[in-house]
């Protein structure tokens, strides 16, 4: 694998300790900073227990090993010091973004490519003024990064094809799976696909059709069966006698008369969220919503045992 790669993590909220465990499980060496020093005392303890959880659904082989590869840093200077690569996660503000990503470009390696997990954000919105703006980036990851693969790697127009290339390397090696977005767009690709299930989710509910548990239900032990296993346009392919053109010539009219129902861009009522969310709580009280992440978590790292396991017998 060559000489450890060293990675700078800044912001140590949820994202930031489950992309410190997906670097140190990735061989490499990790500076972990936060600008509320509070922050990164509670995160620490968090990880060490969360790398013994992965250890004991055998996703790691030994938590130890992977603890001592994560360093706490006390200041910015600290973390930044000879890396190869930053990971920022901070709040979903532009200021904010603009602000640390100043301090990176100053402070880091010149050759240290600087990528942001920011979901919404694009590049270009913070770093246009930069001196290195070149090497700048969005590395989106999908919650939780070390349970669940993607990565989106989205450059703004002035990125270097150099530093998409390093950031594709980097997820590649540590065990993700990177995906180029080739161009910036609101919401990248993941949340693009996610916002426009929610909107015909939404709709269908506020018209009758089905209830929350229902629609739910029908993604959970329906749609979500296959794509667990394959994407959209493999499902397809693989549902029609002559693949997906065959299935484009079957069910496309199909297709295209339900899409002229689907053109409403209005916001989400209040009255519809909060009728939803009525349904959520009767099924799932607001006190139980840690236990059910928790749930989601464990059920997660077994679909990731059977996902390895598949993978090396395919």
């Amino acid at each position: 694998m060559g000489a450890a790669m060293k990675v700078a993590v800044i912001g140590t909220g949820l994202i930031g300790q489950a992309w410190a465990m997906v670097f140190a499980r990735g061989g490499c060496e990790v500076r972990l900073w936060d600008g509320h020093a509070e922050a990164l005392q509670r995160a620490m303890p968090l990880i060490a227990g969360q790398l013994k959880e992965l250890q004991s659904q055998g996703l790691v082989d030994d938590a130890a090993t992977l603890w001592s590869r994560l360093r706490a840093c006390a200041t910015l200077e600290e973390a930044l010091l000879g890396v190869d690569f930053v990971q920022e996660n901070l709040p979903e503000v532009l200021s904010i973004k603009r602000d640390i990503f100043a301090r990176l470009d100053a402070l880091a390696p010149p050759d240290a490519v600087l990528g942001s997990s920011t979901s919404s954000i694009p590049a270009s919105a913070f770093t246009e003024e930069l001196a290195g703006r070149h090497r700048c980036l969005i590395t989106h990851p999908v919650n939780p990064p070390y349970l669940i693969p993607v990565v989106e790697i989205c450059g703004a127009p002035w990125t270097s094809p150099g530093a998409v290339q390093a950031a594709d390397a980097l997820m590649s090696r540590i065990g993700q799976r990177p995906v180029i977005v080739r161009r910036e767009l609101e919401g990248f690709i993941l949340n693009r696909l996610q916002g426009a299930l929610l909107r015909e989710a939404f709709r269908l509910v506020e018209q009758g059709y089905v209830d929350a548990d229902g629609l739910d239900a029908t993604v959970r032990d329906g749609l979500g069966l296959r794509w667990a296993l394959m994407g959209p346009f493999e499902t397809i392919d693989l549902n029609a006698p002559g693949g997906l053109s065959d299935y484009c010539g079957r069910y496309g009219g199909l297709y295209r008369s339900i899409a002229t129902e689907q053109t409403s861009t209005e916001p989400w009522s209040a009255e519809l969220v909060a009728r939803i969310d009525a349904e959520r709580r009767a099924l799932l009280p607001a006190d139980q919503l840690a236990e059910r992440r928790l749930w989601r978590d464990n059920r997660l790292m077994q679909l990731a045992r059977h996902k390895r396991a598949a993978a090396a017998n395919d």
